[in-house]
């Protein structure tokens, strides 16, 4: 059978049920899933961390407390269901034993371990299984709401989102000269900045250098008001400790504060660590490669921390470093329509401009927003891939 328009209205709904679960499912997939038989829906379901469930086994639970007999059912899900065991068993083989007759599926997994296997085990048991091309708005949908877990699965380091938001001209900010304090420069307006607020939701974990908190003094909190199941997990990298312990990220350090600085305590001093851990501060120390911490070393004790997704809000320096190390996944880039000539802070030291970056984005998006510059005037999003987390991953 082929994927027919009811279908497409079960899978919809799998997948409006990942959405609502996706603050609640890292560091596991975000999924969600749907049991019908003959147009009427016996059982759904996400998976939600700390309810251990898969979406697939959350959808069957609940078919069982209504009473609905599921044989002969067709399971819709975001993800392939897997064929291994983790903190619970395979859930293709629990579809198997409930006699579900069809599966229709969003994606693959992208573990390259198992991608596959669980589809292989539906269509052994002779149920039949449609799974979507890739190119699919659905399958695209349900893609990018895994970037991350896809990403860390094969590389097993963070997926690392660098956001920014520019002048027309590329710039970040005035040239410090034109500063009288620590007060950010807000170059574009409250509307984008309620959308880039939901990429802090959506994120693991926030970013930044140490340069971006002595010149802003920012919080870098989650400011939406969305739940969420894991704080999230703010990080400043500071090699030689420079982090003023009265800052605002160390004065709300008790909502999850982590600085990196240098494993060197000629260059990073003990007492100063001594200082920031007196304010609740977590400081880890790293490696460091001619003076400046190992980005790569940072990014693995992220990992440790089974942090899957990271938001890059930085100076120019550090996103400079960044991208030449080639770690930045994915560029979300909101452009005012003002200039900040031609002496403000460039968006990434040793890149000209940040159009060129642009040029080799892939599955790139556009957005605008209201500025505050005019009431005509709009603010831009442009957003899209570095590295396509899902590049390797192809229909079995």
């Amino acid at each position: 059978m082929s994927f027919t328009s009811q279908d497409e209205l079960n899978l919809t709904r799998a997948l409006t049920l990942a959405r609502e679960a996706a603050a609640f499912a890292s560091p596991n997939p975000t999924v969600g899933s749907v049991l019908t038989r003959d147009d009427v829906i016996l059982g759904e379901g996400a998976h939600f961390y700390d309810a251990r469930d898969h979406a697939e086994i959350s959808a069957l639970k609940q078919a069982a407390a209504l009473g609905n007999n599921v044989h002969g059912a067709t399971s819709y899900v975001t993800l392939e269901p897997c064929a291994h065991h983790g903190r619970t068993g395979p859930c293709a083989d629990a579809l198997i034993a409930a006699g579900i007759a069809r599966c229709v599926v969003a994606t693959v997994d992208p573990n390259p371990l198992v991608s596959g296997q669980g589809l292989a085990k539906l269509r052994a048991a002779n149920i039949e299984v449609v799974l979507l091309d890739p190119a699919h708005p659905i399958a695209q949908q349900a893609r990018h709401l895994n970037d991350a877990f896809a990403h860390f699965i094969q590389h097993h380091h963070p997926f690392i989102t660098l956001k920014a938001a520019l002048s027309v001209d590329g710039k970040l900010a005035p040239p410090p000269s034109t500063r009288t304090s620590t007060t950010p420069h807000w170059v574009t307006g409250t509307a984008a900045r309620a959308d880039a607020q939901l990429l802090r939701q959506a994120s693991d974990a926030i970013l930044t250098g140490i340069g971006t908190v002595l010149a802003d003094n920012p919080s870098l909190t989650d400011r939406t008001g969305l739940p969420r199941r894991r704080p999230l997990l703010r990080v400043i990298l500071d090699s030689a400790l420079r982090t003023p312990p009265d800052s605002a990220l160390v004065r709300n350090a008790a909502s999850e504060l982590l600085i990196l600085c240098s494993d060197d305590t000629t260059q990073a001093p003990t007492d100063r660590e001594s200082a920031l851990r007196a304010r609740t501060a977590e400081v880890l120390r790293i490696p460091t490669i001619h003076g400046h911490l190992d980005l790569n070393a940072a990014l693995k004790a992220l990992a440790e921390r089974h942090i899957l997704s990271v938001l890059v809000e930085a100076g120019s320096t550090l996103n400079g470093n960044l991208l030449r190390a080639n770690l930045v996944d994915r560029l979300v880039l909101y452009y005012a329509e003002s200039e900040l000539g031609l002496d403000a802070l460039p968006f990434a030291t040793g890149f000209d401009s940040p159009y060129g970056l642009q040029q080799r984005l892939t599955r790139a998006t556009r957005a605008t927003f209201p500025s505050h510059l005019a009431p005509n005037a709009e603010d831009v999003r442009i957003a899209g891939y570095l590295h396509d987390p899902w590049a390797n991953i192809s229909n079995p």
